[in-house]
C-alpha cells in the first residue's frame, strides 16, 4: 500500500469496528504457547471484514481474453496480469466467468469450449492449457478466492459469429432451445434445461478447488422490442397436467425451482461452498417507493426477494447500477430496501458499476468511492462487486489508483458465513526470527485459504494478509524495526478465522 503505518492502523480500526471477533480474546487465551517466551496476554485485534470482489466477463471478450483464439502464453499472461492487478488494488475476491452460453473455458466431457476463448466454439485452446485451473491457482497464490460464474440458460449470445459445435446443446438438445431475438436461450420451463445447467456447476464443483458459485440475472432473457418468449409448448403442457397458474407465476415456479435446486445441490456436493446470486437491481418497479425502471419479477421472471427471504443463496449482490443521485434509481434508497428483505442474515454484497468510470462521459472515480463508503455506514451490508475488472485494471481516471490507496488502503478478509457451520482452522506453529533487518516467519499446520499476520511492537499490532499458499513470510525493515512478537491465524473456508498461533521475536 501506499499509505504510512498509522494511516492503515486508522484505517483498519474504522473498518473492523464493531465487526471484530469478541470470540477472539478467549480463543487465544486458552491456546498453548508454541514457541518459548510467547506473549500470550495480547492478540491481534481481528481482520477487517470486507467482501472486494470483481466479475470478469467472457463474453463477448468484455474483460478476458484480449481476443478470442490467443496462444496459450497469452492467455497465461493475461489472466496473471488481471489477477496482479486485483490484489495490488486490495480486492481478496473475483468472479469469473466460466459457462457464458452452455459452453465451457475448462476442459467439458458435456459442453464445448467457448468461442470467446478459442474463436471456434468446441475448439480446445492451443498447449492444452486449462484456463479455469489457472484462473483458480493463480487466484489462490494471490490471496484471492475465485467463485465461479455460471450463466444457467442462454445457450447462444448474440456476439457468437461462427456455428455451434455439433456437442453444443443447440445441436444436441434442439428440442429445449428457444430462439430469442438474436439469443438463444434454454427454455427454463423444460426441465432438461435445468439439467443442462446443473451437470455443468456440479461438475465444475467435484473438480476444481473454487471457493463459490454464482449465477446473475439472466433467467428468462431480458425483453427486445415486445417480443414474447417462445414457451407456448411447455406452458400448454403444464396445462394439460391440471396447472393453474398464470404463466408469469408460472415461470417464476421454474426459476423459483432452479435457484432452490442449485443451492440444495452445491451444498450436497460440497458444503464450504459459498453459493451467490447476482439479481436485477430494482425486483419491481416501487420498491421503495418512487423507484422506476425493469420489472424484473414480471420480465425476467426472477423474484429475488423470495429467495432472500427463503435464504436460497449465501450471499446476493442487486446489481445497483445507477449513481447516489439518481431520481428514479436512487442507490441509498435501493440498498437500504434489498437490506430490508435479507431475513435470513445472509450476505448484501451488491454489485457497482465500475466500468461506467471508463465509458465517455461516464462517472468519476469518487462516485464509486463514495458508494462503497455509504455501503460501509449501512448494518447488513458487509461487501460489493464491481462490474468489472477491467475498468479497475485499467485504471480509467485513476479508479484502480483511488480504490487501492484510499478506499482500500486498510487489509480486509471477507465476512464469515457463520450459517454453514464450517470449523474454523486451529491454531499454526508458528517460528519467527529477525536477520539483517528483516522478520522471517515460517507458519506449520491445518492449510488456510489466508494467513492474517500480525506484528506486535510498542505502538501496537499491525495486522496483514497472506495468501494462504505461502507458508513462509519476509517482512521489511519497516516492519521489523521494534516488532516483539508474531501472531498468526487461518482464515479457512466460508471467512471462519481460527485461533492465533504466536512467536515472540
Amino acid at each position: 500500500m501506499h499509505t504510512d503505518v498509522q494511516t492503515r492502523r486508522q484505517a483498519l480500526a474504522a473498518l473492523s469496528g464493531s465487526l471484530a471477533l469478541p470470540s477472539l480474546l478467549s480463543a487465544c487465551a486458552g491456546a498453548e504457547p508454541n514457541a518459548p517466551g510467547v506473549l500470550q496476554a495480547s492478540v491481534p485485534p481481528a481482520p477487517g471484514r470486507e467482501f472486494r470482489a470483481a466479475w470478469v466477463a467472457v463474453v463477448d471478450n468484455i474483460d478476458w481474453p484480449s481476443h478470442p483464439g490467443v496462444s496459450a502464453e497469452s492467455l497465461r499472461a493475461e489472466i496473471a496480469s488481471l489477477l496482479d492487478h486485483a490484489a495490488a488494488t486490495g480486492l481478496n475476491a473475483l468472479i469469473v466467468q466460466v459457462r457464458a452460453s452452455a459452453d465451457a473455458i475448462y476442459p467439458s466431457a458435456h459442453d464445448p469450449w467457448c468461442e470467446f476463448l478459442t474463436g471456434r466454439s468446441g475448439q480446445p485452446p492451443p498447449g492444452r492449457i486449462d484456463p479455469l485451473e489457472v484462473w483458480i491457482d493463480g487466484a489462490h497464490e494471490r490471496g484471492l478466492d475465485f467463485h465461479a460464474w455460471f450463466n444457467p440458460f442462454r445457450a447462444r449470445h448474440h456476439k457468437a459469429k461462427l456455428p455451434d459445435a455439433p456437442s453444443h446443446v443447440t445441436n444436441r438438445s434442439p428440442a429445449i432451445v428457444r430462439q430469442y431475438g438474436q439469443l438463444k436461450w434454454l427454455d427454463p420451463g423444460e426441465p432438461a434445461s435445468h439439467d443442462e445447467a446443473m451437470r455443468a456447476v456440479l461438475d465444475v464443483v467435484r473438480r476444481y478447488d473454487i471457493d463459490g458459485v454464482h449465477i446473475d440475472d439472466y433467467f428468462y432473457p431480458y425483453p427486445e422490442d415486445g417480443k414474447a418468449f417462445d414457451d407456448a409448448r411447455t406452458f400448454g403442457a403444464y396445462q394439460r397436467t391440471g396447472g393453474n397458474l398464470s404463466r408469469s407465476d408460472w415461470r417464476r415456479r421454474n426459476v423459483d425451482t432452479f435457484v432452490s435446486r442449485l443451492y440444495r445441490e452445491v451444498k450436497g456436493a460440497n458444503a464450504k461452498l459459498l453459493v451467490g446470486i447476482s439479481p436485477f437491481g430494482i425486483w419491481r418497479p416501487g420498491y421503495p417507493r418512487g423507484v422506476t425502471g425493469l420489472d424484473a419479477y414480471e420480465a425476467l421472471a426472477g423474484d429475488a426477494r423470495k429467495w432472500m427471504r427463503e435464504g436460497w443463496a449465501d450471499y446476493f449482490s442487486p446489481q445497483l447500477y445507477w449513481p447516489r443521485d439518481s431520481k428514479g434509481q436512487p442507490f441509498g434508497p435501493l440498498l437500504d430496501w434489498w437490506l430490508e428483505q435479507n431475513t435470513k442474515g445472509r450476505h448484501v454484497w451488491p454489485g457497482l458499476y465500475a466500468s461506467r468510470v471508463e465509458a465517455s462521459g461516464g462517472w468519476s472515480p469518487a462516485e464509486i468511492a463514495g458508494q462503497v463508503q455509504l455501503m460501509r455506514t449501512r448494518p447488513g451490508c458487509s461487501g460489493h462487486v464491481h462490474f468489472s475488472l477491467k475498468a479497475i485494471a485499467r485504471d480509467h481516471q485513476g479508479l484502480g489508483a483511488q480504490l487501492r490507496d484510499v478506499v482500500y488502503a486498510a487489509p480486509s478478509i471477507a465476512p464469515a458465513s457463520s450459517w454453514l457451520g464450517i470449523e474454523a482452522p486451529p491454531a499454526p506453529s508458528v517460528r519467527a526470527s529477525r536477520r539483517a533487518g528483516a522478520i522471517t516467519v515460517t507458519i506449520e499446520g491445518s492449510p488456510a485459504r489466508r494467513w492474517a499476520v500480525g506484528v506486535e511492537s510498542a505502538a501496537g499490532w499491525e495486522l496483514r494478509i497472506f495468501p494462504g499458499t505461502r507458508r513462509s513470510l519476509t517482512l521489511g525493515p519497516a516492519e521489523s524495526d521494534d516488532a516483539r512478537a508474531i501472531a498468526v491465524a487461518g482464515v479457512g473456508p466460508s471467512g471462519a478465522l481460527g485461533a492465533w498461533g504466536h512467536a515472540a521475536l
